[in-house]
């Protein structure tokens, strides 16, 4: 089975109350994934994770770190300095944000096959890796 990358916005949709749909779409997405063993995810996504579910949605930092810690059961990409420099390589070769690039080439170290995220275009194809968006 492939592997499937996990961005921020994915699990953070998780605990959005605001729209239930988006939700509900996200929360079945990620069950199929931790079922199957596919979920990948990063020390990137974890931080932003942290920071948008207490910053913006208000969320107890205390429930947080237990979800972070339920995380662990994904593989999870450690950010490195290889990592980050191919990170520009890849944002100024695409024209995409570093933070993006930082995904896809996290994603790509793991040997994902997609990238699921409401941040990038459908369909597209970077460093062999490609954006699906879940929610379309």
């Amino acid at each position: 089975m492939s592997k499937i990358f996990i961005d921020t916005n994915i699990l953070v949709y998780c605990m959005d109350e605001f729209d239930k749909k988006k939700q509900a779409t996200c929360r079945a997405v990620l069950k199929s994934l931790t079922n199957d063993k596919r979920g990948v995810i990063s020390t990137q996504v974890m931080q932003e994770f942290y920071v948008a579910t207490t910053a913006k949605l208000g969320a107890d930092p205390l429930l947080i770190k237990d979800i972070l810690h339920s995380l662990k059961q994904f593989e999870i990409v450690i950010v490195n300095p290889e990592i980050i420099c191919d990170a520009v390589d890849c944002c100024i070769l695409n024209r995409i944000s570093f933070w993006d690039s930082l995904i896809v080439v996290a994603a790509e170290s793991a040997c994902c096959e997609k990238v699921w995220t409401e941040d990038l275009n459908e369909g597209q194809i970077i460093c062999g890796v490609k954006i699906e968006n879940p929610l379309a």
